[in-house]
Parts: C-alpha cells; structure tokens; sequence
C-alpha cells in the first residue's frame, strides 16, 4: 500500500530558529493514488504573538487562536497520522524546519524520524517548468486546478489544493499497478502461474474503431499530459519519425 500525506502550515513568521511557531497545520491522505477522505486539521495556538505580515497572509489572529490547543498537546495525534507515510509538501524545507522546532520541544526528535520520506513539490516544478512561475497558485492556473476560492493562505486548502497539483503533475506514473494473486487469493506469494501457450494466429480478431467522442476524448487526455509534462512528450516525434 502507497500513502501519501499532502501537509502544509501557516506559522506567525518565517523563521523558526527567532522563536516563530505554527499556528496551523492540515494534512490530506492519499493511498494508491485515491484520496480517502481522511483528514487531519487543527487551529494552535502557538504562545507568542503573530507578526503582522504573517496575519496579512493567513487571517489567523491572537485573539482567536487564544483558546486553541498547544503544539504539545496534539503531537501525538499528528505525530500518529503522519506515521510510516511519504509527506508531500510544496517548500518542504520551510515546513520541516517549523515541525523540527515544534518536535524538538516536545522530546520527538526529527518529524523525518517517523515518516517515509519527503517529496518537495516545489523542486518538482522548478524542474518541470524551468524559469517560471512554480508557486501554488501559479501551479493551480498552470494545471487547471480550481483556486477560486483560495483569498488567505490555510494550512487545510493549501493541502487540498497542493494534492489536486501533485496528482496532475504526476499523471501517469504508477497509474498502471498490475498485482499477481496466487490461485488463494492471497497477494505477494511468489507461486507461479503455469499458463498453455496459444496461437493468436489461429484466431480472426475483430478490430475496434473509436467512436468520434471516444477519439476525441482520447487526444484531449494526450495534450492534457502534454501540456502536464511541459511539452516534454515524446510521441509527436515518433508520429513525425513514423
């Protein structure tokens, strides 16, 4: 099984290291390249004021996170939710280093110490889309993802929004999963499967044309990944060479 969690903070500044804190976090699931549903979110409240800028970007302010819980107090419910996962976040570097500081003040080390790995969507883009524009919603535009209703930064919808990016991004790869069951059921068994040979020769198979929509449907799915990859596909050439 493949999980994936899509995270993302809001903070009362940019640096960790002068004492800033998180005063969001949410984080959306996905498994074998399905969102399930399952969500995390939670509003901190982060014992020390927010600077202005930061306001400006989120909305969050000390008057209302005043009531929230601590960091502390639900590390363990994300510390859990993130487990054993690969976490997707666009500028992971900023993210990790707030949830380093965050752990760090609990005694749970490194947040890399109980997940799988990082994926950086932001690296990602910069390599697919060379020279521009690669923050989200320059993303959302550029792969058709609807931000319409995105005015303030929030740690849940950013999640929402980097998770639509990421699957467009990526459309394609992995989306053929072939799994081998033995005669049990089972998956992962290694039994072989012992198959007779046929000769297709000896049967008269019928050739299928598309449907106009079904044709039609099917070049735009081709300039979708087209325009997805960055104009790096390779079969116009072929179709040139064939």
């Amino acid at each position: 099984m493949s999980r994936q969690i899509f995270l993302d903070t809001e903070t009362t500044g940019l640096s960790p290291d002068s004492g800033d804190r998180i005063v969001e976090i949410g984080c959306v699931e996905m498994v074998n390249r399905r969102l399930t549903g399952r969500h995390l979110h939670f509003y901190i409240n982060p014992e020390r004021p927010n600077s202005e800028d930061a306001v400006r970007v989120h909305g969050l302010t000390d008057e209302f996170l005043a009531d929230k819980p601590t960091f502390a107090a639900l590390v363990d419910q994300i510390v859990d939710y993130c487990a054993g996962a690969e976490v997707i976040i666009h500028n992971a570097a900023f993210d990790i280093g707030f949830l380093n500081a965050e752990l760090a003040r609990c005694g749970k080390g490194k947040f890399t110490d109980h997940i799988d790995g990082v994926i950086d969507t932001l690296l990602m883009a910069r390599e697919m889309f060379p020279g521009k524009s690669n923050n989200l919603d320059a993303l959302c535009r550029r792969l058709e993802v609807d931000n319409s209703h995105r005015t303030l930064h929030g740690a849940l919808m950013d999640a929402e929004l980097l998770a639509e990016v990421y699957i467009n991004m990526t459309r394609g790869q992995d989306a053929l999963l072939i799994e081998a069951e033995d005669e049990t059921g089972s998956e992962g068994q290694g039994g072989a499967l012992d198959v007779a040979a046929i000769d297709l020769r000896s049967f008269d198979l019928p050739v299928i044309q598309p449907t106009p929509e079904e044709a039609e449907a099917f070049d735009k799915a081709l300039q979708d990944l087209d325009k997805a990859s960055g104009g790096k596909s390779l079969w116009k050439s072929l179709e040139t060479v064939l």
